[in-house]
């Protein structure tokens, strides 16, 4: 039973690409979430900037 076990020990040690994939997997998630929620920031951001503009150019004619 316990040499079953510690064959099967060194057989999921011997491999990491399964955790290097996964590793991979978790930073391209966080990256993209960072993305997106600074695009939306920069969205707002742009749209009150274009709305600010245009409020002054109509008060301007």
């Amino acid at each position: 039973m316990f040499a079953v076990m510690r064959k099967f020990r060194q057989m999921l040690a011997g491999d990491r690409r399964g955790v290097t994939a996964l590793e991979y997997g978790l930073l391209a998630a966080i990256i993209g979430g960072v993305v997106i929620t600074g695009a939306g920031l920069l969205g707002n951001s742009l749209g009150t900037t274009f709305n600010t503009i245009g409020a002054a150019m109509t008060a301007a004619s």
